[in-house]
């Protein structure tokens, strides 16, 4: 989502829990419930197109839309791009859902990754609304978000499936007579997730690649720490050429990354960083965890030989949400502070008890500022979207607590274990926060249902909660967008529940939401 003046350009990802299930943990069992579907391979649009891949079966065309903020008036403009050619409709079907979205020169620019190992992007002029065509780009296999600073306009992309071999950072060099022109200035060891303005700087954060690198072998090296999830520094932007040229492709640095905080090295590597903001003379960031990632990869690489340890492995890698701010990068008063965290985490020493191995709690070498992991909810597991706005700070995240019973008994057949240890990994989260003696009757809490939203108001003050409910709908699981007018927020929502359609029962609905907040209220 992106606003040019007083309008909104945004597009949609249809039924992207399904998605993740399939493309980040090979899910591809079709499962329904009462709130959802994921049909996989059983898809309609599976069955009509064999060369679906059956993990992208729930994949649905997106759609792209303008809101004016003065009339309040929404129009769709899909059927623009449809109608300009069969290329523009090729490339809208075979897009896997507009992910990134940003606008500079009278030109706003949607896209997101396609089928293959590319990204797609589509034009639009800003002043009359017209379609400017779309551009398919091979040499890159992700594109998370754009940022203008000083003038100029970029995006972060990754290279390979999904993104995950390598990362660039774009800068936009295009016109309305030619807007898909683009020269990279950054080389990134990992994809970039989200990039913002401090400090006279472009800080971006990164997502790692594929764990299938690690492989089925508990001894193959570790990855390289500048390949897991960092936050990475430009230049000056005012050194030498105004803004950054392909000349400061190499002249980033890492200024943090995951194992700063995480003991455990296989945990470690499942970490991505989301959302970012400058505030206050701060940078603040926080991190990702795809729900049962760490888990899975534990238990391959080291399977426990009963119950008892697939359930310690299950309990042990769970982790929610740390927020971090800091200054003074790259240089010798660089300061780092976590806001929100844990003091200590689990970690796994496979050499323990003669090979058998064993967890055992290790620091985390910070000591949180205002509170727990996840600001206190252990299935905060996205730190999706930071925006300052009114002189406050805003936090968007993900909830994944209304998911963990589907989700853990998903993951279980699919591990090949058994139900009870679904209900284990649904708990998970909940039984690993709680204090030891109450661990044994630990319960997933209704009352964080919803994605969460959070404000800081000072560099001094804890956060507060604006809503810890899905903004007025326990079905929007996360704040995945945030887009500022002065002190006015739009929220674009992640609500992936397709089977929540009647208005007249008790439930709220399903579908993404474009949510207004004034004030932050």
């Amino acid at each position: 989502m992106t606003r040019a003046g007083r309008t909104l350009f945004f597009g949609t990802g249809a039924n992207v829990n399904c998605l993740t299930s399939g493309r980040t943990l090979e899910n591809t069992e079709p499962t329904q419930n009462a709130d959802w579907v994921c049909e996989y391979g059983e898809s309609q649009i599976a069955q009509h197109n064999p060369e679906l891949p059956v993990k992208l079966g729930d994949h649905r065309t997106p759609r792209l839309y303008t809101y004016d903020m003065s009339s309040n008036q929404l129009t769709e403009k899909t059927e623009l791009v449809k109608a300009a050619s069969p290329d523009d409709t090729s490339r809208l079907q075979g897009t896997v859902g507009i992910r990134a979205a940003g606008n500079y020169g009278g030109v706003a620019l949607l896209g997101g990754p396609a089928m293959g190992e590319s990204i797609n992007l589509f034009a639009f002029d800003t002043d009359t609304g017209a379609y400017l065509g779309s551009r398919n780009f091979p040499a890159y296999g992700n594109i998370r978000h754009f940022t203008v600073a000083e003038g100029a306009l970029y995006a972060g992309v990754g290279v390979g499936n999904n993104g995950g071999n390598r990362g660039h950072v774009l800068r936009w060099t295009g016109s309305k007579t030619d807007p898909f022109s683009f020269v990279e200035v950054a080389v990134l060891p990992a994809q970039a997730a989200d990039l913002t303005v401090h400090d006279g700087r472009i800080f971006v954060t990164t997502w790692p690649g594929s764990t299938e690198e690690l492989g089925a072998d508990a001894a193959a090296p570790a990855p390289a720490a500048s390949a897991l999830a960092s936050v990475w520094m430009s230049p000056k932007l005012r050194a030498g050429e105004p803004g950054l040229t392909p000349d400061d492709t190499n002249a980033w640095q890492q200024v943090w990354n995951v194992t700063s905080y995480e003991p455990d090295e296989v945990t470690a590597y499942t970490y991505g960083l989301g959302g970012l903001a400058s505030y206050g003379g701060y940078l603040y960031w926080g991190t990702m965890h795809v729900p049962m990632k760490a888990t899975t990869l534990h238990l391959s690489l080291y399977p426990p030989a009963d119950e008892a340890g697939k359930t310690a492995t299950a309990q042990n890698t769970q982790r929610a949400i740390s927020i971090y701010r800091g200054k003074g990068f790259g240089s010798s008063n660089q300061k780092v502070e976590m806001l929100y965290g844990a003091t200590e985490l689990p970690a796994f020493d496979p050499e323990a008890n003669g090979g058998v191995g064993a967890w055992t709690k290790k620091s985390t070498n910070y000591t949180p500022k205002f509170g727990d992991a996840g600001f206190g909810n252990p299935y905060n597991n996205y730190t999706w979207k930071m925006t300052v706005a009114g002189g406050k700070l805003y936090i968007g995240t993900m909830d994944w607590s209304y998911l963990a019973k589907e989700l853990g008994q998903q993951t279980a057949a699919q591990l090949g274990l058994s139900p009870q240890m679904g209900d284990v990994l649904a708990k998970a989260p909940a039984v690993a926060a709680a204090p030891a003696g109450a661990r044994a009757t630990a319960e997933i809490p209704e009352a964080v249902y919803g994605g969460d939203l959070y404000s800081f108001s000072s560099t001094r003050k804890a956060a507060t909660t604006i809503s810890d409910t899905g903004v007025g709908n326990y079905l929007n699981y996360g704040v995945r967008n945030m887009v500022t007018d002065g002190s006015t927020i739009y929220l674009g929502t992640a609500n992936p529940m397709n089977l929540r359609t009647d208005p007249n029962d008790d439930v709220p609905e399903g579908g993404w939401e474009l949510i207004r907040l004034r004030d932050g209220r």
